[in-house]
């Protein structure tokens, strides 16, 4: 699984990211979050407004700082898991 926190140095990025890293970790998941700075990269991806969130290719989340419950709850979508906590399909 590919996980892409999206922005710069701002604020509202960094506190992204650092969600998103943690829903992750909480998550269990061991590959490491991918912080893209690089608008050009960011506008590759068809994203306009930053802070956003990528995984496997796939825009989730653009325009707002996530909470660690809202990361978790995207990610776990994209696992093909319900956002709660019994991880069934």
């Amino acid at each position: 699984m590919e996980i892409k926190a999206l922005g710069g140095c701002c604020k509202k990025t960094i506190a992204n990211y650092e969600a998103i890293v943690q829903a992750a970790k909480e998550l269990g998941i061991q590959e490491e979050v991918i912080h893209v700075t690089d608008m050009n990269e960011i506008m590759e991806l068809g994203v306009m407004s930053t802070p956003g969130l990528v995984i496997d290719g796939k825009v989730m989340s653009v325009g707002r700082a996530l909470t660690v419950a809202q990361a978790k709850e995207l990610i776990s979508k994209a696992m093909n898991k319900c956002s709660c906590c019994c991880g069934k399909l």
